[in-house]
């Protein structure tokens, strides 16, 4: 997420992505970090905790540009995408839709997920889950990765994951009713 785009985006969206970051890199999984058109909007945010990744900017709003795909290509056994960053219909939709063309399965963390409008992003993740992508939430996602509590990095993790996300705001549209996640 860059300076520009911060500003703008609801911020909650950044404390799962922050999460997800720090457990990837404890998880040893692959991290693919894009800047949508850094020369206008700026380079991605330090509070990411990104530093040391290898960023590949592209303008199109598909991650999965040609130096993506030869990266994803170096991983062999790759058959599921997490993916996590802003704006949640643009970015976010449009890779997703290419990956599931692809044949990958797709994981949406949704509190790592933001736009500059909640109902832009509530239709994203409702159009998301219909055309095949799971729409999940950080925590959940991070406690699937790590399977069992017994795992040596499990300590590290929950340090991580042991306060919870802020209100990402998704649930004030939803006064009364199920948020549709059954």
């Amino acid at each position: 997420m860059s300076r520009r785009l911060k500003e703008t985006a609801d911020v909650p969206g950044g404390w799962g992505r922050l999460r997800f970051t720090g457990v990837a890199q404890l998880l040893e999984i692959p991290v693919v970090v894009t800047e949508q058109y850094p020369q206008g909007l700026g380079p991605t945010v330090p509070e990411l905790g990104a530093e040391g990744l290898r960023k590949f900017p592209k303008t199109c709003f598909s991650m999965l540009v040609p130096e993506v795909e030869q990266e994803l290509g170096a991983l062999p056994h790759l058959r599921s995408v997490l993916l996590c960053g802003i704006e949640t219909q643009a970015c976010i939709m449009s890779t997703a839709l290419d990956a599931l063309e692809q044949g990958l399965d797709v994981h949406v963390v949704a509190d790592a997920c933001s736009s500059r409008s909640q109902v832009d992003r509530l239709a994203a993740l409702s159009r998301l889950r219909q055309s095949g992508a799971f729409v999940t939430t950080s925590e959940g996602l991070i406690l699937q990765l790590v399977r069992d509590a017994a795992d040596p990095r499990f300590r590290q993790i929950q340090k991580l994951i042991k306060d919870p996300a802020p209100d990402s705001g998704l649930l004030s549209l939803f006064p009364g009713q199920s948020p549709g996640f059954s």
